[in-house]
C-alpha cells in the first residue's frame, strides 16, 4: 500500500480507469456476439444493424486506447467479409 498521498490518489485512480477500461471491453464483445449470432442466423437485416453497431464501438475501443488500429482494422474487416458471404 502506498504512503504518500498522490501515490494512494493514483491506486483509487487506476481503479475507476481499469473498471471503465472493463465496461468498454465488455460492450465490445457483447456487440460482436451480437454480430456473430446475427451471421449464423442468416439474417440479413439483422446483420447490417448488428454491424453497424459493431463497427461503431470497434471505431470506439480503437480511439479509446482499448485495441490497437491494425486490430481493429482486421476485425472490421473480417466482419465485412462474414456479411458480404451471407448475402451472396
Amino acid at each position: 500500500m502506498p504512503n504518500i498521498k498522490s501515490a494512494k490518489k493514483r491506486v483509487l485512480i487506476n481503479e475507476v480507469k481499469a473498471a471503465r477500461n472493463k465496461a468498454h471491453k465488455s460492450a465490445l464483445k457483447t456487440d460482436l456476439k451480437k454480430f456473430d449470432a446475427a451471421v449464423l442466423e442468416g439474417s440479413r437485416s439483422e446483420a447490417d444493424l448488428a454491424y453497424k453497431v459493431a463497427v461503431r464501438t470497434i471505431d470506439k475501443a480503437a480511439a479509446r486506447g482499448l485495441l490497437h488500429k491494425n486490430n481493429a482494422a482486421h476485425k472490421k474487416s473480417s466482419m465485412t467479409i462474414k456479411l458480404s458471404q451471407l448475402q451472396a
